[in-house]
């Protein structure tokens, strides 16, 4: 007596000819999410790069008046140095920044300390005004104290 063991069954080949249209969605929608999360992230950092360089340009625009507060060194350019800033903060084609504004504000200390501000219209920010601000003051005279 011979006995034959029954194998299991193969499933016919009907049940592995591929994915079903389900699959299909499923991973196309998978794909779709990614696409758009990606985008989203390009359009994020094209904006963070833009509000960076006008930060930049108004910190650029700031460092120049105060060159040139340190050549003369005074708080308080000259008139036509102060004009020429201004008109340069003003241009967005050289340098400058969307109606750009430039404003020197003296403090009242001892020091004869002062504020610069620089305030332009966002181009990111839909229209939003952004400001940047720095304070200026020579630092005290070392060589001639202990004389």
């Amino acid at each position: 007596m011979t006995s034959q063991s029954r194998l299991p069954r193969r499933p016919g080949r009907r049940s592995r000819r591929g994915f079903t249209l389900i699959e299909v969605l499923v991973a196309l929608l998978v794909f779709s999410f990614g696409i758009l999360g990606l985008a989203g992230f390009q359009a994020l950092v094209t904006r963070n790069s833009v509000e960076a360089s006008e930060r930049g340009r108004a910190a650029l625009m700031a460092n120049e008046l105060v060159a040139a507060m340190w050549t003369a060194r005074s708080t308080t350019p000259s008139e036509a140095d102060q004009v020429a800033w201004k008109a340069r903060v003003e241009d967005p084609t050289v340098l400058g920044l969307p109606d750009g504004t430039g404003d020197i504000i003296p403090l009242d200390d001892d020091v004869g300390t002062v504020l610069i501000k620089i305030t332009w219209t966002s181009v990111v920010r839909g229209g939003q005004t952004s400001t940047y601000i720095t304070e200026f003051a020579f630092p005290p005279d070392t060589e001639n104290e202990g004389s």
